[in-house]
C-alpha cells in the first residue's frame, strides 16, 4: 500500500475524460506500446505512449473513453512525445485494464 496523502495533494492530479482518436504501433519503445492520439475536448488533442499491447488491439481502442493525468510534463519515450497518463488497473503481469467511465459524458470532463 502506498503512503498516506492528504486531500491537496489529490486535487493537485488533473484526471480528465478523453476519447482515443488515432492509434499506432510505437515499435521503438522499450517496452511494446501504442501511440495514443486523444481528444480531450476544451483541453484539445493530446498524445500518449501506453502498454496497452497484451489486452487490446489497436481497433478496440480507437473511440474509446478513457481516463488520463493530463498535468504531467511532457515525457519523451523514444521519437515520440508522450504528454498524457492514461489511467488503469495493473494485472498481474503489469498488465493493464483500461479505467473508463461507464456512462457517456464530455470529453474532456474532470474525475473528482
Amino acid at each position: 500500500m502506498s503512503p498516506s496523502i492528504t486531500y491537496d495533494d489529490f486535487a493537485k492530479v488533473d484526471m480528465r475524460i478523453g476519447k482515443v482518436i488515432r492509434v499506432e504501433d510505437h515499435p521503438k519503445a522499450r517496452k511494446p506500446a501504442y501511440k495514443l492520439w486523444i481528444d480531450f475536448g476544451p483541453l484539445g488533442i493530446k498524445t500518449s505512449s501506453a502498454q496497452l499491447t497484451r489486452r487490446y488491439r489497436k481497433e478496440d481502442l480507437e473511440g474509446r473513453l478513457v481516463v488520463a493525468v493530463v498535468n504531467f510534463p511532457p515525457r519523451q519515450i523514444a521519437d515520440f512525445v508522450s504528454e498524457v497518463l492514461v489511467l488503469g488497473a495493473m494485472g498481474p503481469d503489469n498488465d493493464v485494464v483500461l479505467l473508463q467511465p461507464d456512462q457517456p459524458v464530455p470529453l474532456g470532463w474532470p474525475i473528482g
